[in-house]
């Protein structure tokens, strides 16, 4: 694959960073705070990607309006109450986004997670620079619809042939294949490589650093 794709487009939470078990809970405690049956781990994991407000409507479909607000509130209070970093990264992950850009590879991110969230994450983990373009579901289109992949595309003027989708989540595969782009899929996330495969990624991978023994 080194030379078949120009912009690699990465999701954020269970792809590059190990945070899934920390949303899980903060779904889990928004529901308990309100009153509402708490989901079950793989039921919460299987909303990771989407929105915030979908993946709580989807959760707890039979909040009404004010109450859903409330337990997107909630969530995000829960979720920025950790102080995240660099050591938060699967291993070796922010060596290989070095690598890879310093290997002329456009990278960008396209995330479930709210401009204020990414921004906060970013900040966190001190990787801005690394990224050519971010896109979040606040800002355009929620997973699995594929905006926020095409204006990745725009702007870095990538063509659909030369741009890879890499995510742990269904949201993710479902996405680029919306977009008509390939991808792989990274099973250290929400979603099982069961799940995955449906989607027909390139490869599925353990640990997404092992993306570099296809483009290095």
């Amino acid at each position: 694959m080194k030379n078949r794709f120009d912009l690699i487009v990465f999701d954020w939470d269970g792809t590059l960073i190990n945070t899934i078990d920390w949303i899980v809970h903060c779904l889990q405690q928004a529901g308990k705070e309100y009153g509402f049956l708490i989901p079950e781990p793989h039921v919460a994991k299987d909303t990771i990607g989407l929105s915030i407000e979908n993946a709580v409507h989807t959760l707890y479909p039979d909040a009404d309006a004010n109450t859903q607000a409330k337990l997107v509130a909630h969530y995000s209070q829960s979720y920025f109450s950790k102080q995240l970093s660099r050591a938060d990264f699967f291993p070796g992950v922010y060596d290989m986004l070095v690598q890879l850009k310093e290997s002329g590879y456009r990278l960008a991110v396209a995330t479930g997670k709210t401009r204020a969230g990414l921004i906060h994450a970013l900040e966190a983990t001190n990787t801005e620079e690394l990224f050519n373009v971010t896109r979040c579901a606040d800002e355009t289109a929620s997973k699995p619809d594929p905006k926020m992949l095409h204006e990745i595309m725009q702007h870095t003027q990538a063509t659909a042939d030369r741009t890879l989708m890499v995510g742990d989540s269904i949201h993710d595969m479902q996405m680029a294949r919306n977009a008509k782009i390939a991808s792989v899929g990274v099973v250290c996330g929400a979603n099982t490589e069961e799940s995955l495969s449906q989607y027909n990624p390139l490869l599925c991978l353990q640990q997404p650093t092992e993306l570099l023994n296809y483009f290095s």
